[in-house]
């Protein structure tokens, strides 16, 4: 039974597909025509491989490997090529190799030597120029990476007023870098790693030792070292391997583009997981309450941010059951609503030939290839063609008598509500929810909305990310870490971390920091 869902079995270790240059055996010895030929023969039919003998003092013969494009080539002539050509004589190839690895006459920072001709080539990718000596089987290596890359930009999807605008790039580098500018404390721990057999993509672990808890970070550790993939393109792809249930529609991963967000999560004792080239690295554990909160939260005075917070569980709870609840009671329980409502409601509709699920399903399913038009279509146009396109299609149906003047304004206040969600993936969790809600509401009426919510609450309960439970700390109940959920109280009365992710580090900030202030009386 089920078999269909049965998965092949992951096998530990490299996948079927070998890298490239695996079929190459590697020559023995240090000959330097031989490495040269068995550079070529790995970078066949690669154009932007580039290889340059060059003759040094004393009639010592070497070569210069790198990939076209992402070097620095004016640094690896005026650095490396040019005060090695200057050189009076080098006695020996060992001789040549000591002067620069060991005694350090080359002010190329990061240079290093290896003897593996494949940790040669892997170091290629990475920016580096390989240095073969004959009949020497050390080769150096210069880091000399040049990559163009994105302007430090503010947040396009997590904007704040009050708060820094500057967003994560593309480049690993310069988020660590960022995060680094924040974090000013030696704790601050950047472990890296490489997934992708092809792509071979730098992923960084970040933690606070002292402050995030073994077991949590022990059990990050050990789900990344089970992926096994071709390629990864993003933090997305890290997120399928690592995630608790991935058949649950709810996220159980946080993304954030915002270095202050990423900086504080590292503070509560959660780890962040950077990958290069995608400005929204990911942050583990989390819980239903962080997908609800925005960084405008905490750069608000904390009555307005409760009251912001209010609005924004009260439109979550509108995006989610609205449709549902018209649909339940215009079709089961119409005593439900005024008289006057209630006429008025029946006569927008007395002219619609479809039943008040196929007038949802239809405006929900415009709406939504609306929404999607507005992405996918340049920007110049996208919001005026979306905007217009609603407006026009809306009147249009009301006036054809496809749908009713009422179901147009719940599905536009759904909408509206909707964007309210600060994480996009939680958003799109309760759009998708709320297409079956709705059609319980059309078969029980409020007695399947009902169903539904508990349904969904069951499934809440017994989601875990990475053994948080999702819905802490309200179940179970933890109240010493409900400052933060329902409202958001003062910075200085949240004294202590969150008692969820197990840090034995709890104390935030000193019990002195906001004392009784005294107003002296002048005579």
């Amino acid at each position: 039974m089920l078999s269909f869902l049965r998965f092949p079995k992951r096998r530990r270790g490299k996948l079927n597909g070998s890298p490239p240059n695996a079929a190459a055996p590697a020559p023995i010895g240090c000959d330097l025509a031989m490495r040269i030929g068995w550079f070529r023969v790995t970078f066949d039919h690669s154009d932007d491989f580039k290889l340059h003998e060059v003759q040094l003092p004393g009639d010592i013969a070497c070569a210069f490997l790198y990939i076209d494009n992402i070097i620095d080539q004016t640094m690896l002539q005026e650095q490396v090529i040019a005060p090695l050509l200057l050189e009076e004589r080098f006695d020996s190839p060992e001789r040549l190799v000591s002067h620069v690895a060991d005694q350090g006459q080359i002010p190329v920072t990061g240079m290093r030597t290896v003897t593996d001709l494949r940790l040669a080539t892997d170091a290629l990718f990475e920016g580096t120029v390989v240095m073969l000596v004959h009949n020497e089987p050390r080769m150096l290596l210069f880091p000399m990476r040049k990559v163009e890359k994105r302007q430090i930009a503010g947040s396009e999807n997590e904007n704040v007023i009050r708060g820094p605008k500057a967003a994560f790039v593309e480049d690993l580098a310069t988020n660590m870098t960022m995060v680094r500018r924040i974090l000013k404390h030696p704790d601050l721990k950047m472990e890296h790693r490489q997934f992708g057999t092809y792509t071979k993509t730098n992923v960084t672990v970040c933690y606070i030792e002292g402050i995030c808890e073994k077991k949590l970070l022990d059990e990050v550790k050990e789900r990344l070292s089970r992926i096994d993939i071709d390629g990864v393109f993003g933090s997305s792809y890290i997120e399928d391997f690592i995630e608790d249930n991935p058949y649950s529609p709810f996220p159980q991963v946080q993304y954030t583009e915002r270095p202050d967000t990423f900086s504080a999560s590292l503070l509560e004792g959660r780890v962040g997981i950077m990958v290069d080239g995608t400005p929204m690295p990911v942050l583990v554990p989390v819980t239903l309450y962080m997908l609800l909160q925005s960084a405008e939260d905490y750069y608000q005075r904390f009555v307005a941010a409760t009251w912001i917070r209010w609005i924004r569980y009260l439109f979550l709870l509108i995006s989610f059951l609205l449709p549902s609840i018209y649909i339940a009671v215009t079709t089961f329980h119409p005593e439900m609503l005024p008289p006057n409502l209630l006429i008025t409601v029946a006569a927008a509709r007395e002219n619609v030939p479809f039943p008040a699920i196929v007038e949802a399903l239809i405006m929900e399913i415009t709406f939504e290839a609306l929404r999607e038009a507005g992405i996918r279509i340049p920007k110049p146009i996208g919001q005026t063609v979306s905007i217009i396109g609603a407006l026009v299609i809306g009147q249009s149906a009301v006036q054809a008598g496809i749908v009713s003047a009422p179901m147009v304004i719940v599905v536009s206040i759904t909408g509206i509500a909707s964007f309210i969600i600060p994480h996009f993936d939680l958003g799109l969790t309760f759009r998708l929810l709320r297409f079956p809600v709705m059609i319980l509401a059309t078969s029980f009426g409020l007695y399947g909305i009902i169903i539904a919510i508990i349904l969904i609450y069951v499934h809440l309960v017994s989601l875990r990310s990475f053994g948080t439970p999702y819905l802490s700390p309200t179940a179970p109940l933890v109240t010493s870490d409900l400052k933060d959920v329902l409202v958001r109280a003062p910075h200085w009365a949240m004294k202590h971390r969150p008692l969820l992710y197990g840090t034995t580090n709890r104390k935030r900030l000193d019990a002195r920091s906001r004392l009784p202030i005294r107003h002296d009386d002048g005579d």
